[in-house]
């Protein structure tokens, strides 16, 4: 018998197929009949083994050579696994469910690789009618956890969504509220301040005198954008020298006034210098209109201040979702890290925040969006684990050709019996109802199966530390 092209069609023999583990354990009658239903097939490195969204057609064995699988997510190829071992198997696996009308992923071989390829009727075949039972458990177990999963994954990322919105919500909310407080009390200064103008400008100063407030006024805005942050006793010491100031030149409310003058950096020596510009007849007068020069411009910084902050968590947001950014790119992982922070900030409010990062680290090319989840998964569960009290570390370094990430807390720890079990999914240390134990299993799936890299665990009590480590310079998936 020959190919479709032309070429000897090549079989395995019943001790071929015996050799591997999928088929270990059939008798000599099945492992004929696979002999004579099954063929070999070769694929030269980078070829196309099978294609997402085609027939499902055959079932396929690896006997040598390296595969990869990948998902199409938005139009983007995504590896979900690669790997070289002997056995390993892919393509209509779930024929015998009668639902391999198409196939699930696509395969592409890394190197060279040959196949045991049997066809997917075939395939099911054999496992309907030598395994009843099995294919009874095997069908309720994968209909029930797939809609399980999906089911908990769905409420999952919908309740991380509501726990971020309501943090950053929060977060825009004080800014937010800053600048509608400082608008209003500006619109009053400014109502203020043309009113003390037309006092001051009526004839009372002559036009010499009023030259020289105006240039106090300028000297004052200036003196407002470099004014020095005082501690609590040096701005009360201020206040109390300029209040005794101005109550002995007669002006009243001078305690009303000395705090703004004193934000300000204004100080006796340049009162002195207005004096002598205004006279002591008009000095109440121009005081008061200086000071509303003074408030003026420290609610205008106020203001700016707020929208400055009102940007930074929109841009931080943005960072955090990547919505308008490539989903594989070289990104800088401490910016990562800085907007997932941005989006806990909430969460972290009594929790103390320890930030080492090597900034000498170099960019790496990743899928970002993803990462995110990571540090959030991690971050999240930190929280949980030190219960609003403690320390939160998040360190990066660099070892070899890896760029290493830790998250460490001062949580009571994990238990070495439940250790190596913690990213299996649906397992949770949570009570019943508050975890559904997809975040752990999530992260791993994302920095192993996604960006070849590790995660791993230390934990005693007082110090839980979760490693994650990722090749600075990975292969980039291959277009397709």
């Amino acid at each position: 018998m020959t190919t479709g092209d032309g070429a000897p069609l090549r079989r395995l023999t019943p001790e071929d197929i015996r050799t591997l583990f999928l088929f270990e354990s059939l008798d000599a009658g099945q492992l004929a009949w696979l002999a004579e239903q099954g063929r070999v097939e070769r694929r030269e490195a980078g070829a196309l083994v099978y294609a997402e969204g085609d027939p499902a057609e055959c079932f396929f064995v690896l006997l040598d050579g390296t595969v990869r699988l990948c998902r199409t997510v938005q139009g983007d190829q995504v590896e979900i696994n690669r790997t070289a071992q002997r056995g390993v198997y892919g393509g209509a696996t779930q024929a015998y469910l009668g639902d391999g009308r198409q196939y699930r992923n696509s395969m592409w071989a890394l190197t060279d690789a040959e196949f045991f390829v049997l066809p997917a009727e075939k395939f099911a075949h054999a496992v309907r009618s030598w395994f009843p039972m099995a294919m009874h458990l095997l069908e309720g177990m994968f209909v029930g956890m797939r809609d399980t999963q999906a089911l908990i994954g769905e409420r999952e990322r919908l309740l991380a969504l509501g726990s971020l919105s309501a943090g950053l919500t929060h977060e825009l909310n004080n800014p937010a509220s800053a600048a509608v407080r400082a608008t209003s009390s500006l619109r009053e200064r400014i109502a203020g301040m043309r009113h003390k103008l037309a006092m001051i400008a009526d004839g009372r100063i002559d036009g010499r005198r009023l030259h020289a407030l105006v240039g106090l006024q300028e000297e004052a805005v200036e003196r407002v954008a470099k004014a020095p942050t005082l501690s609590p006793m040096a701005t009360s010491d201020a206040e109390d020298e300029l209040t005794d100031w101005l109550d002995d030149r007669g002006l009243t409310g001078g305690w009303e006034l000395a705090p703004t003058l004193v934000n300000g950096g204004l100080d006796v020596d340049w009162l002195e210098r207005v004096r002598a510009a205004v006279g002591a007849e008009e000095l109440e007068p121009a005081v008061r209109w200086l000071t509303y020069t003074v408030e003026t411009e420290l609610l205008m910084r106020e203001i700016a201040d707020a929208a400055i902050r009102i940007s930074t968590l929109v841009g931080a947001a943005k960072q955090y979702s990547q919505l308008d950014r490539a989903p594989y790119q070289v990104v800088d992982v401490h910016e990562l890290l800085d907007a997932t922070l941005v989006m806990f900030k909430a969460k972290i409010a009594g929790v103390r925040l320890v930030r080492e990062y090597d900034r000498s680290l170099p960019s790496i090319p990743a899928y970002a969006a993803e990462l995110n989840q990571v540090w959030s998964n991690l971050i999240d569960n930190a929280l949980g684990a030190m219960g609003g009290v403690g320390v939160l570390t998040v360190r990066t370094l660099g070892e070899h050709d890896q760029l290493i990430v830790e998250i460490a807390d001062t949580g009571a720890g994990i238990p070495e019996e439940i250790r190596p079990r913690i990213f299996e999914p649906f397992f949770t240390t949570k009570p019943v109802g508050e975890g559904t134990g997809l975040g752990l299993d999530i992260s791993y799936r994302i920095v192993v199966n996604k960006h070849h890299g590790d995660i791993r665990v230390t934990s005693v009590p007082g110090s839980t530390v979760f490693r994650v480590l990722l090749p600075i310079s990975p292969e980039a998936p291959p277009a397709g």
